[in-house]
């Protein structure tokens, strides 16, 4: 068990963006990626948003959501929510690093903040906020038994893959799918973590990693912030 978590933190703070991307004009977010071992294999926490929720009702997503101004950073924003969604205390995670953002829908910038979990955490989730909580080994992000990819459009007109992965889970002895962003940052976590080439093609160069993962970030936001220009 020590030996898998040591050499996903030696893997994951080469990759670790710190506050590079914090001082672009958007709006901020940020995300948990919650690590924990069972038998050996990493598994990454998952929540199903409330359908009371305006916001992706019953979609799957990350512990998260928008900065606040009494967060010092994105750490202390991702932490802050995940205590609020499903009651994880800031104390019992082991932050390892920041992965390279994303944008949502919104236009909001989302950073990734992963960190290490207990796998005895007990999930007490708000009902105002989450549905459901489930684990997926991690693995199966680069080795799904069901996946498609969709090509997709962001309103600035920048064309991207979409990941899709649907998670038959036998201890709620339902599917769940996985799109979107989560996806996307699910994926990237199992390619910096496993250093594997997946299953299904990625948008990135897998020989250098960290640089076209932050050119394929950069692009996405300048495509943005054209569109935002040419709006004023």
């Amino acid at each position: 068990r020590q030996g898998v978590m040591e050499e996903a933190r030696r893997r994951l703070r080469q990759f670790d963006v710190g506050d590079k991307f914090s001082r672009l004009p958007l709006p901020r977010a940020a995300v948990l990626l919650p690590l924990m071992v069972r038998g050996d294999r990493l598994h990454l926490l998952l929540t199903v948003r409330s359908m009371q929720l305006r916001r992706s009702p019953g979609e799957v997503c990350f512990p998260g959501g928008k900065s606040e101004a009494t967060d010092k950073d994105d750490i202390d924003t991702a932490l802050r929510e995940a205590k609020e969604e499903v009651g994880l205390q800031p104390e019992k995670v082991e932050v390892i690093c920041r992965l390279t953002p994303g944008i949502d829908k919104m236009n909001n910038l989302v950073t990734p903040v992963v960190g290490f979990i207990e796998d005895t955490f007990q999930v007490t989730p708000n009902p105002d906020e989450v549905s459901e909580v489930f684990v997926v080994p991690l693995e199966y992000f680069i080795k799904p038994l069901n996946y498609k990819a969709l090509s997709y459009k962001t309103s600035s007109g920048y064309s991207t893959r979409m990941h899709c992965f649907t998670y038959d889970d036998q201890e709620h002895k339902r599917s769940f799918k996985i799109w979107g962003l989560t996806a996307h940052f699910a994926v990237f976590l199992a390619l910096v973590i496993f250093g594997e080439t997946p299953a299904f093609e990625v948008d990135y160069d897998l020989d250098n990693l960290i640089s076209s993962s932050e050119n394929n970030f950069i692009n996405l936001y300048a495509s943005i912030y054209k569109r935002k220009k040419s709006n004023l």
